[in-house]
């Protein structure tokens, strides 16, 4: 009766045979792992931190677009943490640049940490306990955003900026390059749709390198499937032969915008993933900008304290600038994963680059406001944080 009621004959110690499709296809990559909430593919942007911020990883197929700092010092370390995980996770990589050789920008890649123990990270959290009587203790009880290195899992590395990549462990990658003026002078200028030749040629390597290697599963049976990274430095900017960064009125305004449709399209039909650092605060025209941010799938802005107030600021000694998550894409779902907070600040250690949660909201309000009751303010909730948690209860008394 129980077999009949499951529409079957079921015979003893014979599993069933229903599996869902695709599982051990996703289990086979390296350097991946699946995501079960949204059924996709995920690998590590190169910073443990920044996976846990953006929903666990990025998904293969799919776009992270890097709003650079002032001076492009902390973008061109998270574009560089990018390909070098993908170095260390075995995947294949494509570096276009139209500023720095990309042969030199392999050359720099940070080298990984595997089983080494920051000693900093020891130092400063004996610091804090020093100074938690400082912070409400609210505060306190938010997660953290950064484990220490010796506990990170083989799915994303932490890396030493201080030391570089061995020779021998980028000669076993097989890395493709596209470095502009080289393309420029083999090639003669073409104008296609508006665009201009340099996001042609660049368009033209990237497919070409996706259906020859078979990204794009052309050739299931000829070799072993594997990821393809991306990495364009500097989109946008006038080495590229852009003029959105110069005028309020370019000449070809809409040449960035279709160039990233192009691009988005080639990505989500292969097995790839691609990182751009743009010099947004240079683009003149913010609906420029925002088309940017609409053709990606994940926005990421840095802004760096460094030329600015708060570089002298105590409230902001511990760290060297703040990170804003402008998208995360809807994939699969009808919601985006949203981090527990949105005060995140970023600081560079010795040998690590760390995401944290900025625990200034309070202090800092009253630092701009220079107003006595402000800080009266503000040491009132301290005040009533200490108590309230005390005794066991919480009440928000600024939310």
């Amino acid at each position: 009766m129980a077999a009949l009621a499951t529409g079957g004959a079921v015979r003893r110690g014979v599993a069933p045979s229903f599996r869902r499709a695709g599982e051990p296809g996703l289990a086979a990559l390296p350097g991946t792992r699946p995501s079960l909430r949204r059924g996709q593919l995920l690998l590590s942007s190169g910073v443990p931190s920044l996976d846990a911020v953006l929903g666990g990883g990025l998904a293969v197929g799919t776009l992270l677009l890097i709003e650079e700092d002032k001076y492009g010092i902390y973008s061109n370390l998270l574009f560089k943490y990018f390909l070098a995980e993908g170095i260390v996770s075995g995947h294949h990589l494509f570096v276009a640049s139209a500023k720095e050789d990309p042969a030199d920008i392999l050359k720099e890649l940070p080298a990984p940490l595997l089983d080494e123990v920051n000693e900093e990270e020891t130092v400063f959290k004996s610091k804090e306990s020093q100074d938690y009587m400082k912070i409400a203790w609210r505060y306190q009880n938010l997660p953290k955003m950064e484990a220490s290195p010796a506990a990170s899992s083989r799915f994303g590395h932490y890396y030493d900026v201080s030391k570089t990549l061995s020779p021998e462990l980028l000669q076993s990658t097989k890395c493709h390059h596209f470095f502009l003026p080289e393309e420029i002078s083999l090639h003669p200028n073409i104008n296609i749709c508006n665009m201009t030749s340099g996001y042609i040629r660049l368009l033209q390597s990237i497919q070409r390198i996706i259906y020859q290697e078979g990204f794009d599963g052309s050739h299931p049976q000829k070799k072993q499937k594997n990821i393809l990274r991306i990495g364009i430095q500097n989109l946008g900017s006038v080495l590229w032969g852009e003029d959105i960064s110069c005028t309020d009125n370019p000449e070809d305004i809409y040449s960035l915008t279709k160039f990233l449709y192009v691009l988005r399209s080639l990505l989500r039909m292969s097995l790839s993933a691609c990182i751009i650092t743009v010099p947004a605060h240079l683009i003149q025209n913010k609906a420029i900008m925002e088309r940017v941010t609409n053709l990606s799938d994940t926005v990421v802005g840095l802004e760096s304290f460094i030329g600015s107030e708060r570089e002298t600021n105590p409230l902001y000694k511990d760290y060297h600038g703040l990170i804003h998550i402008h998208q995360i894409p809807q994939l699969n779902s009808l919601i985006c994963d949203v981090s527990d907070t949105k005060d995140l600040a970023f600081r560079l250690k010795r040998k690590l680059f760390t995401i944290e949660i900025k625990k200034l909201c309070i202090w800092e309000e009253a630092w701009k406001s220079k107003s006595l009751c402000v800080y009266m303010f503000a040491y009132f909730c301290c005040y009533f944080d200490f108590f309230t948690a005390a005794s066991g209860h919480y009440y928000s008394v600024v939310e």
